[in-house]
């Protein structure tokens, strides 16, 4: 299981508008494109995991993720807020990457946590943040996540 097989060019987004965690949230949920409704409940499902404690981990990177019932298989995207916004993060600087994941509650596959722990070991190459900064298509962060991602 290589981390590229969960993203799709349409779950990517290089300029994320949003100015709020709340806002930002929000659009990254957009990405998923699911009906409004479930978008409704996935971002309050994502608020309450936020305000238990931020899932900024670091370095510019943010990975929000939960279980929730309107996903009926593991669901990823990637959002880039290219000026940085204040997410929290455990280090105090503005995030500028965020990985989205959303997993239903009971998941045969059970590749939740492992694609979590895939994502914090991307974020961690130090050529990574950077390399993330200048890509400029959807597809050169396909490209990127089939040649540094585990």
């Amino acid at each position: 299981m290589k981390l590229r097989e969960f993203f799709t060019e349409e779950a990517v987004s290089l300029d994320l508008q949003a100015d709020t965690k709340d806002d930002l949230l929000k659009e990254l949920v957009r990405l998923l494109r699911l009906d409004p409704k479930s978008e409704g409940i996935l971002f309050k499902t994502l608020r309450r995991r936020e305000n238990l404690g931020s899932t900024g981990i670091g370095k510019g990177l943010a990975i929000p993720h939960c279980r929730s019932l309107v996903a009926n298989r593991l669901r990823l995207a990637y959002g880039r807020k290219p000026r940085g916004i204040d997410f929290k993060a455990i280090d105090g600087a503005p995030v500028y990457h965020f990985f989205l994941i959303v997993a239903p509650p009971l998941e045969v596959s059970n590749q939740y946590l492992p694609v979590l722990g895939k994502i914090a070991q991307f974020g961690k190459d130090p050529a990574v943040p950077a390399t993330l900064q200048t890509i400029t298509t959807p597809r050169e962060f396909l490209d990127l996540l089939e040649e540094r991602a585990p």
